[in-house]
């Protein structure tokens, strides 16, 4: 590992945590997205990478949704945070327990406006109620519908079922959000030499109906003329 990835590495350390200090602090979404969007700016600056959004005129200003995204990268919920930083939408990320319990991302998570995702529990239950709760407290919800990062060299993992049951029984509107340069290629660069100002295209969709029909996959898909 280069000094420069280790300088990186630790100034993301540093960031996440006082960030996470930061964001134990409040309990007002407003703050909360606030401070997050905040974080996220930081990070890709540090990184010198740039968000450019296509198709902005389909963002929404404000209301309620499912957000699904494709995930490559740690990074990939800042760009979206980025992406939504001139509308009024917050939402609790699903994350993984995992995160819950990182060293490097715990107390960041667990303070951010997450919903804990625990697949070794047996019972679901807990994780639709939490749901429920949120999107009842006037939240959106942001989700990778694949369920882990993308390592493999397919445009797409198969998504996961749980994605359109979270729009269906708490009647949200699906937002969907294509990250469509290899991000994981530009972190990767970036963290080797973060002199060079890089640049990561995300694509904004036309919202998915929750009663649609057609599965979430196949109608992302044909969004984002995926093949």
């Amino acid at each position: 590992m280069t000094f420069h990835k280790i300088k990186q590495l630790f100034y993301a350390l540093y960031l996440t945590n006082s960030f996470g200090f930061k964001l134990k602090q409040t309990q007002d979404p407003k703050e909360k997205k606030k401070l997050r969007l905040g974080y996220s700016l930081a990070q890709l600056n540090a990184l010198n990478i740039d968000v450019k959004v296509e198709n902005s005129e389909k963002l929404p200003k404000d209301g309620q949704y499912l957000l699904v995204s494709n995930h490559r990268t740690i990074i990939d919920p800042p760009l979206i945070e980025v992406v939504l930083k001139d509308t009024e939408i917050f939402g609790l990320w699903i994350s993984k327990k995992e995160l819950y319990n990182s060293f490097f991302f715990g107390l960041f998570v667990r303070n951010a406006g997450c919903i804990l995702l625990d697949r070794e529990k047996d019972q679901m239950s807990g994780f639709f109620a939490d749901i429920k709760k949120g999107v009842k407290e006037g939240n959106s919800i942001f989700i990778f519908p694949e369920g882990t990062r993308n390592k493999t060299v397919e445009v797409l993992t198969p998504f996961k079922e749980g994605s359109r049951i979270i729009a269906l029984k708490n009647r949200l509107p699906m937002l969907p959000i294509y990250i469509k340069s290899n991000a994981a290629q530009v972190l990767n660069d970036a963290l080797d030499d973060s002199h060079e100002r890089r640049e990561i295209t995300i694509v904004v969709g036309d919202l998915i109906e929750y009663k649609e029909k057609v599965d979430l996959e196949t109608i992302y898909r044909e969004r984002f003329s995926l093949n």
